[in-house]
């Protein structure tokens, strides 16, 4: 086998249990489909910072602009994107618009991804 290369069955022999474990283990394809969304929102390195960010509190457009570098316009592109995927939360207060973590989960995700790019 080459330096790199994957390694592969060399006969083909299937295992039913094992088989079966993992069919019943798949959730429905809708269920997938989202999921996959989410990693695919949080893959971008401009929407994870917004998201650590936002870890410490709800933070608006012009916070989150200023803290980036970013334009406010850019932000709230971004920002789409995570309430789309159900990443963010927000409430008006007047004229302002403040975003936060739309649950512990998100908060969790955060901290998985970080303890294993750790490792």
């Amino acid at each position: 086998m080459e330096p790199g290369e994957a390694p592969v069955c060399t006969t083909l022999s299937l295992h039913p249990e094992a088989l079966e474990r993992a069919r019943a283990a798949l959730p429905d394809e809708t269920t997938i489909q989202r999921a996959s969304a989410l990693l695919k929102a949080l893959a971008d390195p401009t929407r994870m910072r917004i998201l650590l960010a936002m870890k410490q509190g709800e933070l608006c457009v012009c916070d989150l602009s200023h803290l980036l570098r970013m334009s406010q316009s850019a932000i709230s592109h971004q920002l789409r994107v995570l309430r789309d995927n159900r990443l963010v939360s927000w409430r008006r207060e007047g004229r302002q618009v403040f975003y936060r973590l739309a649950d512990r989960h998100v908060e969790e995700i955060l901290e998985d991804a970080l303890e294993h790019a750790g490792e």
